[in-house]
C-alpha cells in the first residue's frame, strides 16, 4: 500500500475514539474529545471541520477552561498531526499555553512485512512478559533499562502498567530482550480494539547492545504477536533514532505528530499571594 492509502486507514481508524479507549473520562464537545486518564488530558478528534480563526481560538479557550475547571489534571495534551488543517493551529495553541514538544513521525505498515527472522547475538533473548508473579518485576526493570536509554521514565507507575498489562493480555502486551539475566531492550504492543492496527510504543535498547538486530528482533516478536491477534497494520509514532529502523523493517512515514501540552499553573508559583 502507498503512503496515502495508509493515512487514510490511520486516520479512519485511530482518531477519537481509538485514542481514548482507556480513559478514564471522555467528554464530547465538537468536533473534537476531551479525555482524561488518571492525572493527564488528551484532546483528540479526527479532523477540526475547517475552524480558524476566532472560532478555532474559541474551541482552546474552551479546551483549556475545560481541563482547568472541570477536571484536576496536571497537564493535558493536543497531540496535532502534520497534514491536519489549519496550518497556524500549533501557533495559536501556543498563544493559549501550549507547549509544543518534540516532532515524531508517524509510522505506518502491514505487520506481515515486520514479521520476519531476525539473527540474535548469543546469549540474548526475547520473551514476553506473562502474567503472573513476576509481572511487576519485568515492567519495573523495563522502566530502568528506559530510564537509562531515555533519561526518564514512560510518565507511569510500574505498578500501574502491571495492572494495566494484567488485566488486559489479549490486547496490551510487554516484551523483553535479556542478556545474562539483565534487559536489554524492551518495547509494548497495543491492540486497537475495534480496528485493523495495533500500536509499538516505548521500544528501547541499552547503548552498548545497539546495531546487533535487537530492536528488529523485537519488532518482529511484537508483529507475529499481532498478526497472532488479527491486525493488519502496526503504527507508531517514532523518533529520528528509530525511523530508520523501522523503515527499514517495513513501515511507511505517513505523516508528523507534534503533541502540545497545556501544564497547569502552579497556585504557589511566582506572582501567588503571600
Amino acid at each position: 500500500m502507498d503512503a496515502a492509502a495508509l493515512l487514510e486507514a490511520y486516520d479512519a481508524q485511530l482518531r477519537e475514539e481509538a485514542e481514548v479507549a482507556r480513559a478514564t473520562t471522555v467528554v464530547p464537545h465538537p468536533p473534537v474529545l476531551w479525555a482524561t486518564f488518571g492525572d493527564g488530558g488528551m484532546v483528540t478528534y479526527r479532523s477540526l471541520g475547517g475552524l480558524q480563526g476566532e472560532a478555532l481560538d474559541g474551541l482552546i479557550e474552551a479546551t483549556v477552561g475545560h481541563f482547568r475547571e472541570a477536571t484536576d489534571v496536571a497537564t493535558a495534551e493536543w497531540k496535532t498531526r502534520g497534514h491536519d488543517a489549519p496550518a497556524d493551529l500549533g501557533a495559536r495553541l501556543v498563544a493559549h499555553g501550549f507547549v509544543a514538544e518534540e516532532v515524531e513521525t508517524v509510522m505506518v505498515g502491514p505487520a506481515t512485512e515486520l514479521a520476519v527472522d531476525v539473527e540474535l547475538p548469543a546469549g540474548v533473548a526475547i520473551r514476553r512478559a506473562e502474567v503472573g508473579p513476576d509481572l511487576l518485576a519485568d515492567v519495573q526493570r523495563a522502566t530502568a533499562m528506559q530510564v537509562q536509554v531515555f533519561g526518564r521514565g514512560g510518565g507511569r507507575d510500574a505498578r500501574e502498567v502491571a495492572e494495566q498489562l494484567a488485566a488486559d493480555p489479549d490486547h496490551l502486551q510487554l516484551w523483553l530482550a535479556e542478556a545474562r539475566g539483565e534487559v536489554v531492550a524492551a518495547g509494548t504492543l497495543d491492540v486497537v480494539r475495534g480496528t485493523q492496527f495495533a500500536g509499538l510504543w516505548g521500544g528501547a535498547v541499552l547503548a552498548p547492545w545497539r546495531g546487533r538486530g535487537i530492536y528488529r528482533a523485537l519488532v518482529s516478536a511484537r508483529a507475529r504477536a499481532a498478526l497472532a491477534a488479527g491486525v493488519r497494520y502496526l503504527h507508531s509514532d517514532c523518533t529520528a533514532m528509530s525511523r530508520p529502523i523501522l523503515e527499514r523493517s517495513g513501515l511507511t512515514a505517513v505523516t508528523t505528530t507534534t503533541p502540545y501540552r497545556w501544564t497547569r499553573p502552579d497556585p504557589g508559583g511566582e506572582g501567588a499571594p503571600a
